[in-house]
């Protein structure tokens, strides 16, 4: 799952960057509402906390712009302002949720899962075979046995375990993993990938991640 926060206070950013990233969002950050509407038409985000004040472009303007654009991304909204009227205005404009400063990060969590089945992402099982992928308790088995990943490791399995049969080109792998400050080397989705295949398929007769040269990777129980 892939996070746009849109905070010019460094701190915070810093702070939800942080908290996002332990449960296995992909995070970007920029303090501005250009730069915010010019990303979020860019990048196949799933939800963006967008605060009110920031550089530029004030939230509630970038909020109102992303829905004129037909921009559908969910929007949670922060602001120190927390009176019914101003929350009302934001649900107007757009926003999908609103959250008053100071918050807790747990709260702030609860609504992002929040959004994310409302815009059909089924906290379901997802499974290839006897792999099974739980995204409510990010936990993964095979054959019964528990599978231990880093974060960036369980972003890479979900992703093509949510576009299981279909083939995902390295370059939109690599949108889903790396965040826009972290420089991508060349081999760095290869090393994801082999360590993944490690854990995944080593100990298995039926290979279920599969490499198209020049095409991509997919994951699939199906033998070639």
């Amino acid at each position: 799952m892939k996070v746009l926060i849109v905070e010019d206070d460094t701190k915070i950013a810093a702070f939800l960057k942080k908290g996002l990233e332990e449960e296995y969002f992909c995070v970007d950050i920029c303090d501005n509402g250009e730069d915010a509407i010019y990303l979020s038409g860019m990048n196949a985000y799933d939800v963006i906390i967008l605060d009110i004040m920031i550089k530029g472009l004030q939230g509630d303007q970038v909020c109102q712009k992303l829905r004129e654009q037909k921009i559908a991304i969910p929007i949670i909204m922060l602001s120190a302002k927390s009176t019914i009227s101003d929350k009302v205005s934001l649900l107007n404009l757009g926003a999908d949720d609103y959250l008053t400063k100071p918050f807790s990060f747990d709260e702030l969590l609860a609504r992002i899962h929040v959004q994310l089945r409302k815009h059909d992402h089924k906290e379901l099982l997802l499974s290839v075979g006897d792999l099974l992928l739980n995204p409510l308790t990010k936990t993964v088995t095979r054959g019964g046995e528990a599978i231990t990943l880093t974060a960036k490791e369980y972003v890479l399995l979900e992703y093509l375990m949510r576009h299981k049969n279909a083939i995902i080109e390295e370059r939109l792998l690599e949108e889903q993993i790396f965040s826009m400050e972290q420089s991508i080397q060349s081999n760095i989705l290869n090393v994801y990938m082999y360590r993944l295949r490690t854990k995944i398929d080593k100990n298995f007769e039926l290979k279920l991640i599969k490499t198209y040269r020049n095409q991509g990777y997919t994951i699939s129980d199906a033998t070639l």
